[in-house]
């Protein structure tokens, strides 16, 4: 029952200032367990004029992907991703959920102006009102994806060739003894964080250059390829 849901979890319902009004985020939320958490999750971030899109695990339980659903149903500007991977820990299933919701929400009709990423059990520190001024104040047109040089212990990542690998029901990545070639586009690779805050300019940038297409199709059997495909791209000239 939508409206037991709003009342009762006490969602906002219109924008708590002009300030936040005038500027729309986007939230990639990636989740596959603990429906509680997820929903808390939501009711803390969420604001009517923000758009979300949710990835759920291929893998996850009936139940609860139903229950999910349920939940997004009873609102306008949240949204299940309209392509769902099986996601493998570190594998390139994490890196393609996030594209997979990218490419959604650059088809609403919301004029975001940021994109947030965040995992089911992440939980927010700051106000709505708090991450917009601090985006406007520091990083007014700037991508937050921090980073360096790939470390040389990290180097096996994006050396090897891995492979996903199902056992008793588990996956996982295990290295193969094939050695990579060398990114694409003479690209120099940096090492970083999975999570960010990106403008949308970015964000259709990084859907619709050669050298970022490239580069992903490069990351496919690399190792937790979301930990370098944003930070790199980030530090391409221009």
């Amino acid at each position: 029952n939508c409206s037991t849901v709003l009342k009762t979890l006490h969602f906002i319902t219109s924008p708590l200032s002009d300030e936040e009004g005038n500027f729309s985020l986007a939230y990639i939320i990636t989740i596959h367990k603990e429906l509680e958490m997820f929903v808390k999750l939501l009711r803390a971030i969420y604001m009517p004029q923000n758009i979300y899109c949710i990835h759920i695990d291929e893998k996850s339980p009936r139940d609860y992907k139903t229950a999910v659903w349920n939940i997004v149903n009873c609102f306008e500007n949240i949204f299940i991703s309209s392509k769902r991977e099986h996601v493998v820990y570190a594998g390139f299933s994490r890196l393609q959920a996030d594209i997979n919701c990218m490419r959604d929400l650059v088809n609403t009709k919301v004029q975001w102006n940021y994109v947030i990423n965040l995992c089911g059990q992440d939980f927010p520190l700051k106000t709505n009102k708090e991450i917009i001024q601090y985006m406007k104040s520091k990083w007014n047109g700037k991508n937050i994806t921090p980073g360096i040089l790939q470390p040389l212990h990290m180097k096996h990542r994006t050396e090897l060739s891995y492979r996903e690998y199902v056992l008793s029901g588990v996956s996982y990545l295990y290295p193969g003894k094939t050695r990579k070639a060398k990114a694409p586009h003479n690209m120099t690779i940096y090492f970083g964080s999975a999570y960010y805050v990106l403008t949308r300019a970015f964000v259709e940038f990084t859907l619709t250059d050669v050298r970022a297409k490239d580069l992903l199709e490069w990351s496919r059997d690399t190792y937790s390829p979301d930990e370098h495909y944003w930070v790199t791209l980030n530090r391409l000239p221009g």
